[in-house]
């Protein structure tokens, strides 16, 4: 009967048989825009697809290099405008509500009703997952941000224990410092400035500041007291960076702390894979540790598969690509390799390092006490626009264009202005 069809419209046997094969093919293939082209990335990426393979589903590769940023955004841009979407695209924060707001995301609720995403996705996440109530997306990972990484030599010539408190981790840091050590390994870009500040602020306000001033934005909070406290503890900080922070990148900060020339570095946990990869071993040559003063509380980014409407001949494929990426066996094989924790939170830690097996165990947690935040530093709290004004204003400070006072006036207006 189709190939009849065909031959109705004047279309030969061995064409119709082609065409059949080739539509069968399409209902067993995904399509999928990312940016993980390197290194542990691409290699945990592997996972995902030799699980769909293994399905019989082809994975057609569209790697955009460069991080997520506006590139990836600008490809999948023109995709969308051509009636062309992916079946699926990582994606972060706010992004995904953007796309979300324009219709054009598929509906996974069938398949999350089925598998019980709701029981084991952490409400916070679930905030960039669904949008009106509805699934559209599946999340890979939950990468923390407010860690501490440590030298262990380093504490353990010195006679240092884990600080717990603001000043515990002075005091430290004092001791580090005078033993010529540099203190804090710190990378001078807009996203690591908002990176340690985000976690000053937090141990320095506790959970409901950082959520009145970080994702509320409250002007109220945004200019009080605690604010300028908390930039003048920036100031503080800013005093135990060497001289050549400028411009440097993450990654050559943590190889300080891995080096042994500084004793410690304030970020996110993908800077584990760097200790990883020098063939370090967690509590034997490095610490892992939340920032003190924000124990019990998490904050975080996450990467998600996107998936994006499709026809019905492509929905069978695009629903076990997002099957496979939420498996607990997926989750568990893909976060070992990526250096952050499931976003599921019943997935065994028996798998995970020292390190992933804390955070593991914080995150959950975090989820059950309501303490676990969208990182703003990266994305998960407020728009990108209001990010970037806040950018602005904690880098001018923390390069001392700005007095405390003065800084926690300008983060009203630069707020103000981006909203």
């Amino acid at each position: 009967m189709f190939i009849g069809k065909f031959a109705r419209a004047g279309i030969g046997v061995a064409a119709a048989l082609a065409m059949s094969t080739a539509i069968a093919r399409a209902d067993e293939s995904v399509e999928v825009l990312h940016w993980w082209t390197a290194g542990g990335e691409a290699k945990a990426l592997q996972v995902l697809k030799k699980d769909l393979e293994e399905q019989g589903v082809t994975w057609n590769d569209m790697p955009v290099a460069g991080g997520g940023g506006e590139q990836a955004m600008t490809v999948l841009r023109a995709r969308v405008t051509s009636g062309n979407a992916p079946t699926a695209v990582q994606m972060l924060g706010f992004d995904i509500k953007d796309w979300a707001k324009e219709g054009v995301l598929a509906n996974l609720d069938d398949l999350a009703g089925k598998e019980g995403w709701d029981k084991v996705v952490p409400d916070a996440l679930k905030e960039f997952s669904k949008y009106d109530g509805h699934w559209i997306a599946a999340p890979v990972n939950v990468h923390s941000t407010n860690w501490v990484w440590a030298n262990k030599a380093i504490f353990d010539e010195l006679g240092l224990k884990q600080p717990t408190s603001w000043d515990e981790l002075i005091a430290d840091l004092d001791k580090i410092k005078g033993a010529g050590y540099t203190a804090i390994a710190h990378g001078g870009q807009a996203w690591q400035d908002a990176t340690m500040f985000e976690a000053v602020l937090m141990s320095t306000g506790g959970p409901e500041f950082y959520k009145k001033a970080m994702i509320d934005t409250d002007p109220d909070a945004l200019n009080s007291d605690t604010m300028v406290k908390v930039f003048d503890r920036m100031t503080q900080l800013r005093s135990y960076v060497d001289d050549n922070f400028s411009g440097r990148d993450w990654n050559l900060a943590t190889a300080m702390v891995i080096n042994k020339e500084a004793g410690v570095q304030f970020m996110g946990d993908w800077a584990k894979g760097e200790f990883l990869n020098a063939g370090k071993v967690p509590d034997q040559d490095f610490m892992c540790f939340r920032f003190p003063g924000t124990q019990g509380t998490v904050t975080f980014n996450s990467d998600q598969f996107v998936m994006f409407k499709v026809g019905e001949d492509r929905r069978d494929a695009q629903n076990k690509l997002a099957a496979a990426v939420m498996s607990p066996s997926f989750q568990s094989a893909f976060n070992v390799v990526k250096g952050s924790v499931p976003a599921r939170t019943d997935v065994s830690p028996e798998a995970f390092d020292a390190c992933g097996q804390k955070g593991m165990k914080q995150l959950a947690e975090a989820n059950e006490k309501g303490t676990l935040f969208g990182s703003m530093a990266h994305g998960h709290a407020v728009p990108s626009a209001v990010k970037n004004a806040m950018y602005d204003v904690i880098t001018a400070h923390f390069n001392g264009e700005y007095d405390s006072k003065t800084a926690a006036e300008e983060l009203v207006n630069a707020v103000e202005s981006a909203q």
